[in-house]
Order: structure tokens, then C-alpha cells, then sequence
């Protein structure tokens, strides 16, 4: 655990792979080349929520995610020497892209391994900005030896999507803007899937706040996260099924200790609230949101949550609308089926 000021605040988390600090200096680092995202709010979805939602929206971000604050944080945190031989990463999509872009900024090869079920407008963002794509199969074995042998042949350095010291601090900082915006947030809900940004928000927000609630939202095709806080451990599923396509992955090893130990409660949602949220997000925000992103307003409106003793003690929520790189024929099919 962390050490704390006499305000009860977290100071460092020795026990954990960031901290305050390192969330604060990956903010100072990646200023040039992120965008500050602003809060979106409706009085019709806190009529429907019944409470005050903000929406917190990355779907602004450079690279339409907030994947490009830790793949910056990581890229240009590389001295010349070992940027000179380029990055290499496995991603489903956002982070791909994100470390595409980061690495044409600092003028470097970004080599990225690609799934080959990535939805295509993913694949897309890659090329468009300069990465070379490289093809696996659909599983993380697959996905890491592919990436481990470009590394071996090329000597680039390893930029990973979420188990990673300088990921997790380049995405807290999303939480350091947010708290900034709107500081009377009491509760926060996050996407989870390999734990980077719920890392990198849970230490910022708690070292801010400690009475601040945390709340992570996944999809029930992809619920590994419920499953490894009942059981108290990893648990990493035999496959997943969700239209949510960047939340697939699994918890690592230095992102479970804070989900573990700091993140209050998984809220599970199906694919169909996915998609209805995302239709809300369409029609009263006016903002395009890809399922990752719109799995948090989905948490937030479901019975889960409001049957919960975080629904009663919880009043000004912010939600991390993750990105809007969304596939519109995968949602049209949803939407037709």
C-alpha cells in the first residue's frame, strides 16, 4: 500500500506500479501532444440516471481514445538510443493507433500487431498514421510471440497497451484533468479490460480524494475482472464474446494489485445495454462512442448499480467515455438483429 499524508491522502504507492507523482510528471510530458477533453453533460440522462452524470469525453481525443496519453507518456519517456530502433506493440485497435501516432511525433517505427478480427476503422487509424502492420491471430499467445519476435528482429522497444508504468501514468492523467473540471465528483465509473486506465484513474483519483468511489464497468462476455475480485486472483477466461471489442483483454500483474486493493466494485453489463447506451449517447449527446466508451453510461443506468449501496451514496458521477473509433456496420448489425 501506499504511504499517506496526514490528510490521509495517498502520496506513493510503493505497492503499485504508479503513483501521484509519476501520473503528474506523464502529465507534464505529454502536454504537447494531447488534447485537454472537455465534460459533456444532459439533464435528460440525469432524469433517467437519477443522478448528475459527466461525462468525461476521450472520444475527442487525438486518435479518437485515450490510449494516445499513455503510449505518449511511454514513447517520448524513451531516450534517443532506444527510440532510434522504433516500438513495437499488440493492440486490438485504440493503443495500435495510439502508438502509431505517438511514434510519428517523435519521428520513430511504430511496429504494430494486429489481430485479425481488429474492426477495420482500427486498422485503418494505424496506416493512416504511418504504423506497419503486422498480423496475428485472434489470441494474446498469438498476439505477444508475434510482437516478441519483431522485437527480437528489430530490437524496438516494447510499448504494452496496459501493464506498464509509464501506460498507467500517461492514462491517469485523464483523471487529473477530470477532477480538475469537475471537482465534486464523488464517484468515478470506469472500462475495464487489462486494467491500465482503471489503474492509472484509481491511483490519481484516491491520492486526490481518498473517499472518492471507483466503480469499473465490463461487459458480461468479457467479465474476467468480476470473476478475479470474487475470487481474489487473476482469472483469465478461455474466451470472450462482446460487442465491447477493446475489452478483451485480461488483468496484468501490475494492474490487478490496485483493482485488487482500490477499485470498489465491477458493475457487469450485457451487450444490449451496451448498445441502447450507445444510442443514447447518438441521440441526446450527439456524440459518437464506440462500445468500450459507452459501457459506462450502460453501468450506470442498470439495475446493478441502482440496487447497489454505491447507487444510494453516490451523487455527482463521472464517466470515462474511453473513445469513439466505433465500427458502424457492427453496430447497425446489432441494432438489426
Amino acid at each position: 500500500m501506499g504511504s499517506r499524508d496526514d490528510d490521509g491522502h495517498i502520496t506513493e504507492c510503493q505497492g503499485y506500479a504508479a503513483d501521484i507523482n509519476s501520473i503528474r510528471e506523464a502529465r507534464a510530458r505529454i502536454a504537447p501532444y494531447v488534447h485537454k477533453t472537455p465534460i459533456l453533460s444532459s439533464t435528460s440522462i440525469d432524469a433517467i440516471a437519477g443522478k448528475q452524470l459527466f461525462f468525461k469525453c476521450e472520444c475527442f481525443q487525438k486518435a479518437g481514445a485515450f490510449k494516445i496519453r499513455g503510449a505518449s507518456n511511454s514513447i517520448f519517456a524513451l531516450d534517443d538510443s532506444q527510440a532510434a530502433k522504433g516500438v513495437v506493440t499488440h493492440s486490438s485497435g485504440n493503443h495500435a493507433a495510439a502508438v502509431a501516432l505517438a511514434a510519428k511525433l517523435r519521428g520513430i517505427p511504430a511496429y504494430i500487431v494486429i489481430p485479425k478480427n481488429a474492426p477495420a476503422c482500427k486498422v485503418e487509424n494505424v496506416r493512416r498514421y504511418g504504423g506497419q502492420v503486422i498480423w496475428s491471430d485472434v489470441t494474446m499467445e498469438s498476439r505477444e510471440s508475434i510482437a516478441k519476435k519483431v522485437q527480437e528482429e528489430t530490437g524496438a522497444i516494447l510499448i504494452h497497451p496496459f501493464n506498464d508504468k509509464y501506460t498507467i501514468s500517461g492514462q491517469g492523467t485523464v483523471c487529473l484533468e477530470l477532477l480538475e473540471q469537475v471537482p465534486e465528483i464523488d464517484t468515478i465509473i470506469v472500462p475495464i479490460s487489462g486494467g491500465g486506465l482503471i489503474s492509472g484513474v484509481t491511483l490519481a483519483a484516491k491520492a486526490i480524494n481518498p473517499s472518492i468511489r471507483i466503480l469499473a464497468a465490463e461487459p458480461k462476455g468479457a467479465d474476467d475482472s468480476a470473476q478475479s475480485k470474487a475470487a481474489g486472483r487473476i482469472i483469465k477466461l478461455p474466451a470472450t464474446s462482446t460487442i465491447a471489442d477493446g475489452l478483451r483483454a485480461f488483468l496484468g500483474d501490475l494492474t490487478w494489485p490496485v483493482v485488487r486493493d482500490l477499485v470498489d466494485d465491477v458493475i457487469v453489463v450485457d451487450d444490449n445495454a451496451i448498445v441502447d447506451a450507445m444510442k443514447m449517447c447518438y441521440e441526446t449527446l450527439k456524440v459518437a462512442v464506440e462500445p468500450s466508451g459507452a459501457i459506462g453510461l450502460a453501468a450506470a443506468l442498470s439495475d446493478e448499480f441502482k440496487q447497489s449501496s454505491a447507487w444510494h451514496e453516490s451523487s455527482k458521477i463521472g464517466i470515462i467515455v474511453s473513445g469513439g473509433n466505433v465500427d458502424l456496420r457492427v453496430l447497425w448489425d446489432s441494432l438489426y438483429k
